[in-house]
């Protein structure tokens, strides 16, 4: 590099570096604190979320808005599966002829997406809505009384266990509460300043948290539109009225001001109903209502999906009562500390608002505002049943989602909760400060250095104890919902074990339902490309004819079903037993299958049965002589049928023997194999195997040896779905059979399964 070029490069450099220290110098040093205290919140959560919440929560939202935010960096507001929709339809999406869109609007996912772009890791945008709304809380709290309140209301926010749970997820409370904040501290400093910048951010704002939450964005912003109207009614008069037809730019400032944050909030008003348009089919009708059209605000008949209650007001009231309890003992900074803090800062906001008649009103208008805050927003979530589903037990704080991720309906409350502790903890802190200078000057000269010593220290070893104390609750109470959530993390990790240690490259994995025919429900982990031609595609594991289909769709992929032992439920330390198995499909025109199975002690007998989905079964019944070791069955599969052959079964000896061939119908079906094994005192164990196999058309493709067919021929997914059972023939997932792990099943167990083609 010429010297020259180097040389400029240093002026530029040091150049740069003498302005940001003077920058650093100006900037108030309660701002820089905060600062830093955002940037710790963002870390914080994004440690959290990366790990507590590695996998998702249990609220299983967070996979729709993480696969809307992958649609919209693909220019997608929908997806078009065609007619592979029932295969890959995501939890929460609506299926409307061949496309599939979410019921919810695309902001919170928009953010997600921008992180998504720039670093490849969406939870960057956690993190950065983390310290944004820390660093506006700092802001409002310095508008509603000065900078020191401020740094504390932030450390309060921040330390809120709701703040830093909730924000860990891929929910759209906290990215709403960024917009809805920022739409304050605008608007305050727009009537504070009569900045029609500000006005216009503010406008910007809530339309956008208009977009992404209509309801709270309202309950929200509803007292500073009331205030908005009363300051642009006392502006307007028949003067201002006769100037304004002359020239509009000399409309007072009120008037101008709320007019353009009016018309850029009702600009987005705009763009949410033209969203609601493309996909609905009405501006007025939002995608949720198309979902579940009796899931909004309202009482009466309240239903989504299978779910449905009588939701009246006095079970409004109810519900409510014990949300907004948790919040102020469990979720809030201090828990009860805390929110007594916020209502001691409320009467003295409010003390300020009666006695003040000085030119102090901005700060008199922001208390207002926020305490009206307090007001609104519970009082339109008594109209919405959503606080009622958050509680699994009434009363019962640790069961539900309320347990793990907080009264997420009132996440907006904790804003004007942590500036009212912060302004109580500020006033308290100088009050005490003042009476004991004021006591110290009582003494002479000398016993006054000593007295105000003495002071000083008492003052800073209360307000130790005050934050040990504070901490200490706070630390107690966050780590409740944290463990919870971590205990559920381990068990989403022991399930996507065979999933994360497979790399694949053009694979296709049929996944399970356990809670119906959702994807991302419950596994909101693995999820589709929009294109769904990714290295790997997910579809719904359902019946013979959906599989062969999605099987169809994509002839050039390495296929595997991804399974589990065990029950899936909710309960996090119910864990499951998972596999991840590779499938093949087989051709020709006979399929000869080769059934092996272990034979523990004491077995006598056993009795094996084919049958298809035409209802017919041929059986076989064996003696066993030699117990502890193996017996197999050979059956064929063809065009016209299946068979169980009168042969000879190994380690067995046939009581009866003779079957005929069961037929299986023109399109593909299951075809179910048992071996029932007997113990002289009544006791069973059954291998279960279900093939999914149909007809195939003469010369759509090869054989397994690879070369062109033109006779009929049948075709199989290969390995069949098998289980091991005690007691009963069919136990369901908890029988599935783990190859790979002696510990899975009882001790002699043993199951193997080929097929290959036959003339």
């Amino acid at each position: 590099m010429p010297d020259r070029v180097r040389s400029a490069i240093g002026r530029v450099r040091r150049r740069v570096q003498r302005r940001l220290r003077s920058r650093i110098r100006r900037t108030p040093p309660e701002t820089l604190a905060a600062l830093g205290v955002a940037a710790i919140a963002g870390i914080a959560v994004f440690v959290v979320a990366m790990t507590v919440f590695a996998y998702h929560s249990s609220n299983h939202d967070e996979g729709v808005y993480l696969q809307q935010a992958a649609m919209l960096l693909e220019g997608q507001l929908a997806l078009y599966p065609g007619e592979l929709a029932d295969a890959f339809h995501p939890w929460f999406f609506i299926e409307d002829g061949d496309r599939l869109y979410p019921k919810y609007t695309p902001v919170p996912a928009a953010m997600y997406a921008v992180a998504m772009a720039l670093v490849g890791e969406p939870r960057v945008t956690l993190a950065a809505i983390a310290a944004a709304n820390v660093f506006l809380v700092y802001r409002l709290g310095s508008m509603v009384a000065d900078r020191r309140v401020g740094l504390v209301a932030a450390v309060a926010f921040a330390a809120a266990p709701m703040a830093l749970v909730t924000t860990s997820v891929f929910l759209p409370y906290a990215p709403t509460a960024a917009l809805n904040l920022l739409f304050i501290v605008s608007y305050l400093r727009g009537v504070r300043d009569g900045s029609l910048r500000w006005a216009g951010v503010a406008g910007l704002a809530i339309g956008l948290a208009f977009f992404a939450r209509p309801y709270t964005a309202v309950s929200v912003a509803a007292p500073f539109v009331l205030h908005a109207l009363v300051t642009t009614l006392r502006a307007t008069g028949r003067g201002t009225l006769a100037t304004a037809r002359s020239n509009v730019v000399d409309l007072p400032d009120p008037i101008r001001r709320n007019l353009l944050t009016g018309a850029l909030g009702l600009l987005f008003v705009g763009v949410t109903l033209a969203y609601n348009r493309v996909l609905t089919g009405s501006p007025l009708v939002f995608p949720y209502q198309v979902f579940a059209p009796l899931d909004g605000p309202g009482f009466g008949r309240r239903r989504i999906l299978g779910h449905s209650i009588e939701y009246t007001p006095e079970l409004a009231l109810e519900a409510n009562r014990h949300v907004v309890e948790y919040l102020l003992t469990r979720w809030m900074t201090a828990g009860g500390i805390g929110s007594a803090a916020a209502l001691a800062g409320v009467a003295i906001a409010a003390r300020r608002w009666v006695a003040s008649t000085s030119g102090d009103g901005v700060r008199r208008t922001a208390g207002g505002l926020l305490a009206g805050v307090l007001v609104t927003v519970p009082l339109a979530n008594l109209a919405f049943w959503g606080n009622y589903n958050v509680l699994g037990e009434m009363g019962d704080p640790t069961e539900g989602l309320i347990a793990v991720i907080g009264p997420i309906y009132y996440f907006d409350l904790l804003v004007p909760l942590s500036v009212f502790a912060a302004l109580a903890a500020v006033v308290g802190w100088r009050r005490l400060s003042d009476r004991a200078a004021a006591r110290a000057a009582r003494f002479d000269r000398r016993d006054a250095d000593r007295a105000a010593r003495a002071v000083r220290v008492l003052a800073i070893g209360a307000a130790v104890i005050g934050l040990v104390l504070a901490g200490s609750v706070t630390a107690s109470l966050v780590s409740e919902p944290l463990e919870r959530s971590a205990t559920q993390t381990e068990k989403y990790e022991a399930a996507y074990e065979p999933i994360e240690s497979t790399t694949f490259e053009d694979d296709l994995v049929f996944v399970p339902t356990p809670y119906g025919d959702w994807q991302n429900h419950p596994f909101q982990y693995l999820r589709n490309d929009p294109g769904f031609d990714g290295p790997v595609v997910y579809a719904l594991d359902r019946d013979p004819v959906a599989d062969f289909t999605v099987i169809d769709a994509y002839p050039d992929r390495e296929y595997h079903r991804f399974t589990y032992q065990g029950e899936w439920t909710a309960d996090p330390d119910q864990h499951v037993r998972p596999k991840l198995e590779a499938l093949d499909v087989h051709r020709g025109s006979t399929l000869t299958a080769r059934t092996t199975v272990g034979v523990p002690d004491r077995v006598s007998r056993a009795r094996v049965r084919l049958s298809s989905e035409t209802g017919e079964s041929a059986y076989l019944g064996y003696g066993i002589a030699d117990p502890g070791e193996s017996m197999t069955v050979n059956w064929r599969l063809t065009p016209e049928g299946v068979e169980l052959p009168g042969a000879e079964a190994a380690g067995a000896e046939p009581t009866d023997s003779g079957s005929e061939m069961i037929p299986i119908g023109d399109d593909a079906e299951s075809v179910v194999l048992t071996i029932t094994l007997v113990q002289p005192d009544g006791g069973t164990l059954t291998y279960r195997q279900e093939a999914t196999v149909r007809p195939a058309e003469a010369g759509t493709a090869g054989d397994d040896a690879g070369e062109e067919t033109t006779d009929a021929a049948v075709e199989a997914i290969w390995p069949p779905e098998r289980s091991v059972c005690t007691l009963v023939r069919e136990c369901g997932t908890d029988g599935t059979y783990i190859p790979d792990d002696p510990d899975a099943h009882l001790d002699g167990v043993n199951f193997e399964t080929t097929v290959r083609a036959t003339e």
